[in-house]
């Protein structure tokens, strides 16, 4: 897990979702190099999706439909190394490729394996320049990616936009990377969700942690992650203590984790809440997932944390401040609240607040407008 989940150009679009999917007009689809893909002939395929533990997730909706589409194919995916555990255990791909962001020297090998491999498709599910890069050096004979990435030249396919494809004005994370697989053939009308596996290594290290951290582990869980990656996002330590306290109240047992540069916020907390709280600042990513299958119930902030809670469709309630709750939302069938106060200058990039001298939108969300969206998740079971 790890602290600075970059958000440059990740503000999106709204989601208002048309019933079905539209076929593309001609004018929709800018001028490419290549006819279409012959999928009969496809063997292997690469998809780049680089940065976040948020975006890694909600980049295996268009996995899994890769995979359930091409079942004897080769799909691999490439992530940043710190990240790439998130999908230990995933059946969607073959082979979970990684590159280190800050060496050159893993970028050369990464480039290297990529060339050796021959893919046939590939795709970039980021738009960032290094993810083109990789995505060129392939020598992929089908290129996909969007038009508005730098060095579009270097695409054969290019889709001009996702709500442009959803026929639709704004559109969600996962719904962005879904439509550049639909634009070339992939099937992705019925918009699959989100999903982790749990490993069977992870399950059994959190079972022994919750047996020395709390009183009865096999008790309700309530998972909290009262971290994030900004100030704008980030809701108020001692909102979460009452929060855990309420909890209590509802007989669940309370687990907080965050990383070990954020300490101080677990600590804060156990300090500021009336009941016991256990903390956690040392799991692997696998033992997040593993510990959030296990619980009965997420609040957090909106995080990568949030979408991996979604993804094995635990009972979430997200807190959201600067960011784009429609475009960032879980993705997940599993019952989930947003809670937020409105402000005109929302969405916003939400490194710092630029409107007022502090980010009122985050500020503004109070305790009791959790309650009663965990009331009301706990209403529905």
């Amino acid at each position: 897990m790890r602290r600075g989940e970059e958000e440059k150009g990740r503000q999106g679009e709204d989601s208002r979702i048309p019933e079905a999917r539209p076929k593309i007009s001609a004018s929709l689809r800018l001028p490419v190099s290549a006819a279409g893909i012959d999928w009969k002939s496809v063997r292997k395929v690469l998809v780049v999706r680089l940065r976040s533990i948020g975006d890694t997730v909600l980049a295996t909706p268009s996995l899994t439909a890769l995979r359930r589409f091409l079942p004897e194919a080769q799909i691999d995916v490439l992530l940043e190394d710190w990240v790439a555990p998130v999908l230990d255990g995933f059946d969607a791909v073959d082979n979970v490729l990684t590159v280190s962001r800050r060496s050159k020297k893993s970028r050369f090998e990464a480039a290297r394996r990529i060339r050796r491999a021959r893919y046939d498709v590939a795709f970039n599910l980021h738009g960032g320049t290094t993810a083109t890069f990789f995505v060129r050096v392939s020598g992929a004979p089908a290129r996909v990616g969007f038009a508005t990435y730098s060095y579009s030249f270097l695409y054969t396919h290019l889709l001009s936009s996702s709500a442009d494809y959803w026929a639709a004005p704004f559109t969600h994370s996962a719904e962005q990377q879904l439509a550049l697989l639909g634009f070339v053939g992939v099937p992705v009308e019925d918009r699959p969700k989100t999903r982790l596996a749990v490993t069977e290594k992870a399950r059994i290290a959190i079972d022994e942690r919750l047996k020395s951290a709390i009183r009865n582990p096999q008790s309700a869980i309530a998972l909290l992650h009262p971290v994030a990656a900004f100030d704008t996002k980030q809701w108020a330590t001692e909102n979460f203590a009452r929060t855990a306290e309420f909890l209590a109240a509802q007989g669940f047992q309370t687990v907080a984790v965050a990383t070990t540069k954020e300490r101080a916020v677990l600590d804060e907390l156990k300090r500021l809440a009336g009941v016991p709280v256990a903390t956690f600042d040392d799991l692997s990513l696998p033992e997040i997932t593993a510990l959030a299958a296990r619980a009965g119930l997420f609040v957090g902030n909106d995080s990568g944390i949030a979408h991996i809670a979604a993804a094995v469709e635990t009972p979430s309630v997200v807190v959201f401040g600067s960011s784009n709750r429609h475009h960032w939302r879980p993705w997940t069938n599993a019952p989930h609240e947003l809670v937020y106060e409105e402000f005109p200058c929302q969405p916003c990039a939400g490194y710092v607040c630029k409107e007022f001298d502090a980010p009122r939108c985050i500020l503004s969300v109070k305790t009791d407008s959790v309650v009663r969206a965990i009331e009301k998740l706990l209403a529905k079971k």
